[in-house]
């Protein structure tokens, strides 16, 4: 490992000018290019102190042995140069995009003397106009299947065109009016050519123009009283609407424009890539890459923008490209992407209107590419494995921990404190054995005193029907102050298993593992069948030391501890001054990450659910014994709580299912409530009357405007 001052330049030998700088390692291997508008005042930042550089920078510089730069005019110039290099070396410390499939495209081959339609996937070619890509071939030879009775461009291989020339016999194509046989002669090159041309526009999106001509020909053809030429065009009319039903519309102005989107966590980012022609999505792609540097949004759409069009020229970059975080500075890469079309690009965040709710579309798509990519790579049994050995390792374990248990808090600025537990088996989710608490040891906010109380109640109640039974925990505290994992309440009730996730139940036979030792009599599976390997808690060294403190006040002194700290991926371990730094490419570090994100999510969603829970919350919810269905019985009868308010005991009766005491109760309650403050449309400032009946699913007609959450109060944590 070199020491950068052993090869840092003196500052005076740096030009204060733009250029495109490369790293080199000890072997004069590039591991990194980069591009500055002053290269003095950026690499005069990669040779401070190592104690104040990112940890990958740090492993970047430490790992060169030289450093060498090259000055250009402009800083378009840099940013063509360094997509040059980055395609040349293959720098492993630079951001490398890579696709998460080979996308297919339909491709027409206008350098040949007779174009052909295709399908065609890999590296781009020269002479050859592409169109999508498209998320299955499947879906081109459908579009080329309805063009092809308008547009009968030669479609066959080269070896399939000249036996037909050879013979003089076209395909069954030919014979059926999908090709127009140049094979036999039938079409000249020239007509042929002027053919393709027409395709290609039409794929294009200048859709609109040749419809229009085609409907005149008809006409025309009718009042000629060419009927059978004209129902001929009517036919080629509704194949050519039917191929443009297959892209959807979603700009209603006719627009071509690009629009990136980007998802990303510490260590990957996904971009995901909506190619709009003619206000019609013609094509999708996505990348999915390892930032190996630190790197912002913007500089990642700057990569994604270098490798989009670094090859392309002309109508093949658009005139308008949207994406979710400009390049710092903006210009220089809108003038490079000017130059790549030849007219001006628009290169801008979309604030408002369509453009903005189908931006918001393509960022779904990019979360569920990255998820979706973390389940592959967490699927694979080997990397599994090896994650759970490289976290044995780190932490000095006997063995590997085949059940890892993490803890998150969340709260909004000190109210609805909660906890979730999620469990990791085998390096998989086991989502029956997740959980959720209610902190209710103390109100307000205190992160280390909500995780030591969510500790001891979880490993108490182990301890407990442990020293009860001899076997591991399903039921409740001897002394009754823990209900979680009971099974027993809905959604929302402390320790319930679900969060709307799916159905998180522990049903029989829900697990192949399960074996009747670890049932209760009724043969369910027991809720905690044996104790984690290992408690990971979300936080740095006060969370570690009172989950630590909690397990030992409990004598437990077999489970491990640690906590991931998302600043700088951390990993803390008690009694230790120092984190445990994991490297950037383990696996075991990528294991740990999704632990304490599921962890997370899962209580975020916990105290969202609670808090509407609370601001929805209305008078028939303080009547012991009202269930939810008899509720939403009463507000269905009489259509809303002030008219229930306002009814006698009688009328209450009248409800199925409310008896002469239920009743009074209920009237009793409602008198002592207090009426809710009248709601207030706040786009208009009109009071809205309560006449309406409910049908928000909350448990009272009470409007509930006035309670709704404001996003901008506080953060969740």
């Amino acid at each position: 490992m070199a020491d950068p001052s052993s090869y840092r330049p003196r500052p005076g030998d740096i030009p204060d000018s733009p250029g495109v700088y490369r790293f080199r390692d000890e072997h004069r291997r590039v591991i990194y290019v980069g591009k500055a508008k002053s290269l003095r005042q950026r690499l005069a930042n990669y040779f401070q102190d190592l104690a104040n550089l990112h940890p990958r920078t740090r492993t970047m510089v430490t790992t060169a042995a030289s450093v060498e730069w090259t000055v250009v005019s402009t800083e378009v110039e840099a940013l063509q140069l360094e997509y040059s290099w980055i395609k040349e070396y293959d720098p492993r410390f630079n951001v490398k995009y890579r696709d998460d499939k080979s996308y297919p495209y339909l491709a027409v081959t206008m350098s040949e003397q007779f174009p052909r339609v295709q399908v065609m996937r890999g590296h781009k070619k020269k002479g050859v106009r592409y169109f999508g890509p498209y998320a299955h071939a499947w879906a081109i030879r459908d579009t080329v299947d309805l063009l092809l009775r308008v547009f009968p461009v030669r479609t066959c291989s080269a070896g399939v065109f000249k036996n037909a020339a050879r013979t003089g016999r076209p395909c069954l194509l030919g014979y059926i009016g999908k090709c127009s046989a140049p094979c036999v002669g039938r079409i000249t090159p020239e007509d042929h050519q002027e053919l393709a041309e027409e395709f290609c526009d039409f794929m294009a999106g200048r859709t609109g123009t040749y419809l229009r001509r085609l409907e005149k020909q008809m006409m025309e053809a009718a009042e000629e009283m060419e009927y059978e030429r004209a129902a001929r065009l009517r036919d080629d009319i509704e194949a050519l609407k039917k191929a443009m039903e297959k892209n959807a519309v979603v700009l209603a102005d006719a627009t071509d424009a690009d629009l990136i989107a980007v998802a990303e966590d510490e260590l990957e980012a996904a971009v995901q890539i909506f190619h709009v022609r003619g206000g019609r999505v013609r094509g999708q792609r996505g990348w999915v890459t390892d930032k190996v540097e630190e790197v912002t949004t913007g500089a990642l759409v700057e990569h994604a923008l270098q490798q989009l069009y670094g090859e392309e020229s002309g109508d093949a970059v658009p005139k308008e490209v949207l994406v979710p975080a400009l390049p710092e500075p903006v210009e220089p890469v809108q003038e490079w992407l000017t130059g790549r079309r030849g007219a001006n690009v628009s290169l801008r965040i979309p604030q408002r209107g369509d453009k903005k709710a189908l931006m918001e579309t393509v960022q779904r798509n990019a979360q569920q590419a990255l998820a979706l990519h973390k389940t592959k790579r967490a699927s694979d049994l080997t990397t599994r494995s090896r994650a759970l050995e490289e976290i044995a390792e780190a932490l000095d374990l006997d063995s590997a921990p085949l059940r890892i248990e993490c803890y998150d808090i969340s709260h909004l600025q000190g109210e609805d404190v909660v906890a979730s537990m999620v469990v990791f088996e085998d390096g998989l989710q086991r989502k029956s054995e997740y959980r959720r608490f209610q902190i209710k040891g103390f109100a307000g906010q205190d992160d280390v005193r909500s995780m030591h109380e969510v500790i001891t109640r979880r490993f108490k109640r182990y301890l407990a029907e442990k020293e009860r039974t001899g076997e591991w925990a399903d039921g409740s505290l001897a002394d009754g102050s823990l209900a979680e994992g009971s099974g027993t309440g809905g959604p929302g009730t402390d320790g319930s298993p679900a969060d709307g996730d799916g159905a998180l139940t522990d049903s029989p036979g829900s697990d192949s593992l399960v074996t009747d030792s670890l049932k209760d009599d009724d043969g369910r599976p027991k809720k905690f069948a044996y104790p984690p390997q290992l408690v990971v808690v979300d936080g740095g060294q006060p969370q570690v030391a009172a989950a630590r403190r909690a397990l030992d006040e409990l004598g437990i002194d077999d489970i491990a501890v640690c906590g991931l700290a998302k600043r700088l991926e951390e990993v803390w371990v008690p009694g230790e001054d120092d984190p445990v730094v994991l490297p950037r490419t383990s696996e075991g570090l990528y294991l740990l990450q999704r632990v304490r994100d599921e962890a997370h999510r899962f209580a975020i969603t916990y105290q969202r659910t609670k808090r509407t829970k609370r601001f929805r919350a209305g008078p028939l919810d303080d009547v012991p014994g009202l269930g939810e269905t008899r509720k939403q019985a009463l507000i269905k009868h009489f259509g809303s709580v002030r008219k229930l308010r306002s009814a006698t005991i009688e009328q209450i009766q009248e409800v199925p299912g409310i008896g002469r005491k239920t009743a009074e109760t209920i009237a009793v309650a409602l008198a002592q409530a207090a009426p809710a403050a009248p709601a207030v449309n706040t786009a208009t400032g009109e009071i809205i009357e309560d006449e309406e009946p409910d049908t928000t699913g909350g448990s009272s007609g009470e409007p509930v405007t006035a309670g709704v959450p404001d996003e901008r109060r506080g953060q969740e944590t």
